[in-house]
């Protein structure tokens, strides 16, 4: 075998053991369009919510969302790849995809950012994620917006919250 595919050799096994083969059960929102099926579990591990003390135009201030910081990673804590801004999620093969909000729903944690589904606005690349059309985010935990004041004091202030939560894309 040529050196040459050593890689995929090593990555394709990876994201096969992380293959669902059931999806999630979720409020009926979340659903991803009927046809569209389960290809990838991911679980995002060390990651973040990055939030910044902003002004609004009516003068008062709020933690405002940046983006996310994640590795996503199997159930044997394997590398899948990483979820950024955009939103972004990024496999070790070099696809990408970056989506955006389509549905979302409280989840049943108040401490927890939402549970959401994404849609596809773009794919990259001929990898894991270059087919993918939808994306969920469930059992999310942690995440949401710092409770320490946002005002004039703390303008500009960047906080990095630490969240979990699983990701499931469809193709």
């Amino acid at each position: 075998m040529s050196k040459a595919y050593l890689p995929l050799v090593v990555v394709i096994p990876a994201i096969l053991a992380a293959c669902a083969t059931t999806p999630p059960k979720v409020p009926a929102a979340l659903n991803p369009p009927a046809g569209q099926v389960l290809t990838l579990e991911a679980l995002a591990g060390e990651g973040v919510q990055i939030y910044e003390c902003s002004q609004k135009a009516d003068g008062t201030y709020e933690w405002a969302f940046k983006f996310p910081e994640a590795k996503l990673l199997s159930r044997t804590r394997k590398s899948l790849g990483k979820h950024y801004a955009g939103p972004t999620w990024e496999a070790p093969d070099g696809s990408t995809i970056v989506a955006q909000l389509a549905a979302k729903d409280p989840g049943p944690n108040a401490s927890a950012i939402p549970w959401l589904l994404l849609s596809a606005k773009a794919n990259t690349g001929s990898g894991v994620f270059a087919r993918t059309k939808s994306i969920q985010r469930v059992d999310t935990v942690g995440g949401i917006a710092p409770s320490e004041a946002c005002n004039a004091g703390s303008l500009k202030k960047v906080v990095r919250v630490p969240y979990t939560a699983t990701y499931y894309f469809y193709e």
